[in-house]
């Protein structure tokens, strides 16, 4: 169940990386206004991946925590 959500996180991280990345590095040679929505789309990613990342699965243990 953590492995899942390290996952969803690694992966969402990567698309942001990978739109910055992309956007900075080939596509603002062609559309520099293309390159700052990819921005602004990389922008957005890291606080939906950090909510997928704590959402809790329907099979966790949660009222247990110790």
């Amino acid at each position: 169940m953590y492995a899942r959500r390290r996952r969803r996180y690694f992966v969402l991280m990567s698309l942001c990386l990978g739109l910055f990345i992309g956007a900075w590095g080939f596509v603002r040679l062609w559309s520099v206004p293309l390159a700052i929505a990819m921005c602004l789309v990389a922008a957005a990613i890291p606080p939906i991946a950090a909510i997928t990342a704590n959402r809790r699965e329907p099979d966790d243990r949660w009222w247990d925590e110790r």
